[in-house]
């Protein structure tokens, strides 16, 4: 009756050992060390970098616990803070001779110190959230109103494009704000743009109005679609973002919406955030348009007269001005890859672009209607824009491959390519906060969540055997494998632990030894019923499976809503919770069972079970009861 098969002892053995196995390196902690990775595309890590580091620690008579090349950087682990420092300084030395054209970011950090048996089994300890193990915080604020422009821009330069296909002549358009204005000089002609808006551009609407011998259209964006602009604009920064942040070998980030129009970025560990600021911090996105030809231009470009209507002025980085148009011809959503090189006559530095198939046929129309004309191709950093370079059109260009060149330095290539291969921002961004937690602090909140799921397991199992004797202990050992468990899986799928988890972890313990309590509860209730010690048991664990089911079914549904609803810290709490109730359940009932089963299950003539005080009724009592029933 109250024996397990032998698979079930060895599907218990096998949970204990792989909770074990995956449980341990979260012991080991985390150790200071220097990252080193490459700041330019055209740099590479690998092991002659390896080999100038060991003799620059060498040189500087530091030893590391342990150097190695690993995902494209080389990092090097210390048993002091003070090493760590000493080491960052002598590696700086060697590798980047020249502060000014720096070819590698040597950062400080901190990796785990899991024996190499370990790793190679791909045991990894969990990931500590910015709280607990020290980084920095970002806040990024996205200029939604830009993003809206840009989309106006290029859908004026549709319109006028499908304008001319159709041949309706007009009077000229413009933008004003988020507003397209188009003036045509019959209404016939008005009408036809109007019918021609309707079926290729939906997403606008349109108001006619007559003033003098003129019948202006005004387009806007519809409320839904400019949302879904803002919305798409949002996301594709967050994809930037996150390349940007792969580009810089930082792992596990965090980069979430805030809010309509606010990005979180959390980069845990990173102590040194200079270079990661300077990434995040530069919004390069790259366009291309074609140079404004007229006299006004030209006058312009001298400082003799005004930018042309239509036009705007931007300087190049010798300080020419240029007058190019406001039509974007194409942006960098249309780039696929972007390596920094040299140009083949010249022999400068260059970046050289690679265009997806629709950015590819739109520059190769271009290129063939403007054969003789000048293009320039202006790169925006920091709400800034400059032109990159202005060469005229000398014949057709296809395939898809574009160079940039103009007295650009070879580090200025390479952070060129870096950024535009990265991906490129929708709309621009600017960082509206900065904090930086020491790994002082995450250590102390460590400690303090540490303390806090000790003591309620220590609390928790001091009742436990004290109210319910033998089987308080064997409750208590489930509800250590539950925590085992717990922590086996969250560092086998690599979650991130932040305070919260460590909150929904103490809270587990007390969800997790409800179902003990349960069980132990209706085995006394069958005993006080007259029920034989093993029959007892058999139907303590049965009966009370149902109502640990509907319980723990209902807190997860909970779980979930805060897991598919909740960011930030409510997801971590989630996380940790959901998880904590699958585990409770394969530990309260079926490791339990096991230990009860191998305990008392041998035992053919079983007189009593340790399971505390049960109570009883006297003869009278029964008596009074028994009446009661038969009425």
């Amino acid at each position: 009756m109250n024996r397990y098969a032998l698979w079930k002892y060895l599907v218990i053995l096998v949970a204990f050992c792989v909770g074990g196995l995956y449980t341990l390196p979260n012991f080991f902690g985390e150790a200071p060390a220097v990252q080193v990775s490459a700041a330019r595309a055209s740099v590479k890590v690998d092991t002659a970098t390896l080999g100038k580091v060991e003799e620059a620690l060498k040189a500087a008579s530091l030893s590391p616990a342990m150097i190695g090349l690993e995902n494209n950087s080389l990092k090097a682990r210390f048993e002091t803070t003070e090493q760590q420092l000493q080491a960052k300084d002598a590696i700086q030395i060697a590798l980047n001779p020249d502060a000014a054209n720096a070819g590698y970011v040597v950062a400080l950090n901190l990796i785990a110190r899991t024996p190499t048996w370990l790793s190679a089994l791909n045991a990894a300890p969990m990931y500590l959230g910015l709280d607990l193990r020290g980084g920095v915080h970002f806040m990024l604020q996205v200029d939604m109103n830009a993003a809206l422009t840009k989309k106006i821009d290029s859908l004026s330069g549709d319109l006028r494009s499908a304008l001319r296909e159709k041949s309706l002549r007009h009077n000229g358009i413009s933008r004003e704000k988020e507003t397209i204005q188009m003036g045509f000089r019959e209404q016939a002609t008005a009408d036809a743009a109007v019918a021609l808006m309707r079926e290729q551009f939906p997403d606008l609407v349109y108001e006619l109005s007559t003033q003098a011998d003129e019948v202006k259209l005004s387009a806007s964006l519809k409320p839904e679609a400019a949302k879904r602009v803002q919305d798409q604009a949002l996301k594709q920064n967050i994809t930037t973002l996150h390349n940007r942040i792969n580009e810089l070998g930082v792992a596990e980030p965090v980069i979430q919406q805030q809010g309509l129009d606010r990005i979180v970025v959390q980069l845990p560990g990173v102590q040194d955030t200079a270079k990661a600021k300077d990434i995040l911090g530069r919004t390069a996105t790259l366009e291309i348009r074609m140079v404004e030809e007229s006299s006004e231009a030209r006058l312009a470009e001298i400082g003799s007269g005004a930018v042309p209507l239509g036009a705007e002025k931007y300087l190049d980085r010798s300080g020419q001005a240029v007058i190019v148009k406001k039509q974007v011809v194409l942006t960098g959503e249309n780039l696929t890859d972007a390596q920094p090189g040299f140009d083949n006559q010249t022999q400068e530095a260059a970046v050289h672009l690679t265009l997806d198939a629709k950015g590819a046929r739109i520059f190769k129309e271009i290129t063939r209607e403007n054969v003789g004309k000048r293009m320039a191709i202006l790169l925006f950093e920091k709400g800034k824009g400059e032109v990159v370079t202005s060469p005229v059109i000398r014949s057709e260009i296809g395939g898809g491959r574009v160079q940039i060149s103009g007295r650009m330095t070879t580090m200025e290539a390479a952070d060129t390519s870096l950024l535009l291969r990265a991906g490129s921002l929708a709309a621009p961004m600017e960082i509206i906060e900065e904090r930086t937690i020491g790994p002082s602090l995450g250590a102390e909140n460590i400690a303090k969540g540490f303390d806090s799921v000790t003591w309620g397991f220590v609390a928790v199992t001091a009742f436990m055997c004290i109210y319910y004797a033998l089987f308080g202990v064997i409750s208590s050992v489930a509800l250590a494998v539950n925590l085992l468990l717990l922590v086996a899986v969250l560092s086998m799928l690599q979650a991130t632990l932040t305070l919260p988890g460590m909150a929904a972890m103490a809270l587990v313990l007390g969800m997790a030894i409800d179902a003990n309590v349960l069980i132990n509860e209706r085995v006394r209730e069958e005993l006080r019923n007259g029920a034989a010690p093993q029959t007892a048991i058999h139907m303590g664990y049965d009966r009370a499976w149902s109502t640990i089911l509907d319980s723990n079914v209902t807190t997860l549904i909970a779980g979930l809503a805060l897991l598919a609803f909740g960011s930030g810290p409510v997801r971590g709490f989630a996380v940790v919770h959901c998880l904590g109730i699958l585990t409770s359940m394969f530990s309260a009932v079926f490791f339990s069972r096991g230990l009860v089963n191998l305990w008392y299950g041998r035992q053919k003539r079983l007189q009593t079970v340790s399971i505390g005080t049960v109570w009883k009724p006297d003869t009278a009592t029964q008596n009074v009861i028994a009446k009661a029933k038969a009425d």
